[in-house]
């Protein structure tokens, strides 16, 4: 059984080959980041036109890599949502295309149980399976949820909270989410986009302790993440301590080079700003693991938790809770002790 999968959710196309629903037989990704670098962030329309030039070759190229031929495939998947409207109706378009002139099945996927799934089948793969029920943390650029998982669960149409039967949701931001905060305090302070992975380079040289940041208070669901509040205060302290000098100086430095090294950005990066970064991941990663615990702490038999997408591949964030080796994604166990008999 060979499915072709196409993802086009915001600026990446991507497109694989899998085989029996366990092994990749190809990867193929072209990044839109040079692209929305000069923007300060993802511009939809324009990664919707890179879509559509990318989305061709990026999948000759998977089936080459794979060694299959449209003849060989047994369905198509696609992104279905959720995402940047122009960017999902690429991939799903091509993909439906695609359906329909070879006769097999067009399979939608969920953004949000993508992320979930990848880290399933990397634990296959490694002989590990994750027990469940479980709770998954995904965590991204576009997202910060909270869902148990107690099996494979199915796309509810024209919903892109609750994704069937497998899933509950338990908790999911009301404003920003955690990759979009590091991004936006990133551009801020003058590091750039994308800034999440300058930030958390950066953050080791500084004390952690140093800006005390408070935690997000929420009315209603206890387990829901807010970071507007974090942005603002981090807003706040640059706005005081005067840094438009230095803010200036990185501006520059990225003029100059796009991809500076940790001894550029230091250069031009006092003691007291490296504080602020630390502090604000520290809280970042103070908040996630908070309500990840909370919640696991709601959940009577969850087997296994599960952190995935773009900000599990922060080391700040796999540090503070370990890391099994899956690539930018990862697992731990939570080993309950078995009840004692009255």
């Amino acid at each position: 059984m060979r499915i072709l999968a196409i993802e086009s959710s915001c600026d990446e196309t991507a497109a694989a080959v899998l085989e029996d629903g366990a092994r990749v037989l190809s990867s193929v990704v072209a990044s839109q980041l040079e692209l929305h670098a000069k923007y300060g962030g993802v511009v939809p329309e324009l990664a919707s036109r890179e879509h559509l030039r990318a989305v061709v070759p990026v999948v000759a190229e998977a089936l080459r890599k794979a060694g299959v031929d449209w003849k060989d495939l047994n369905a198509v998947a696609a992104t279905s949502g959720p995402g940047l409207a122009g960017a999902l109706l690429v991939g799903l378009t091509y993909a439906k295309a695609i359906a329909f002139a070879a006769g097999i099945p067009l399979i939608a996927v969920h953004h949000i149980e993508g992320h979930i799934q990848a880290v399933f089948l990397e634990a296959r793969q490694q002989g590990s399976p994750v027990e469940l029920p479980a709770l998954a943390l995904v965590v991204s650029g576009g997202h910060s949820h909270l869902y148990e998982v107690t099996g494979r669960g199915y796309e509810v149409p024209g919903s892109n909270e609750v994704m069937g039967s497998g899933y509950r949701l338990l908790g999911k931001t009301r404003d920003d989410a955690a990759g979009e905060a590091f991004d936006k305090v990133a551009k801020l302070l003058g590091f750039g986009y994308p800034g999440g992975p300058v930030i958390d380079r950066l953050a080791p040289y500084g004390d952690p302790h140093a800006v005390p940041f408070t935690h997000a208070r929420m009315k209603g669901n206890t387990l829901d993440f807010s970071f507007s509040g974090l942005k603002t205060a981090v807003l706040r302290w640059v706005e005081s301590h005067g840094l438009e000098v230095e803010i200036e100086a990185r501006r520059a430095l990225l003029r100059r080079d796009p991809q500076p090294t940790n001894e550029a950005w230091l250069s031009v990066t006092p003691q007291a700003t490296l504080d602020l970064l630390a502090s604000f991941q520290a809280m970042v990663i103070d908040e996630l693991l908070a309500h990840t615990a909370a919640a696991a702490g709601q959940l009577e038999d969850v087997r296994s938790i599960v952190i995935t997408g773009g900000v599990a591949c922060n080391a700040g964030l796999r540090a503070a809770r370990g890391s099994s080796g899956l690539a930018c994604r990862f697992t731990f166990r939570l080993r309950r002790s078995p009840p004692t008999t009255p």
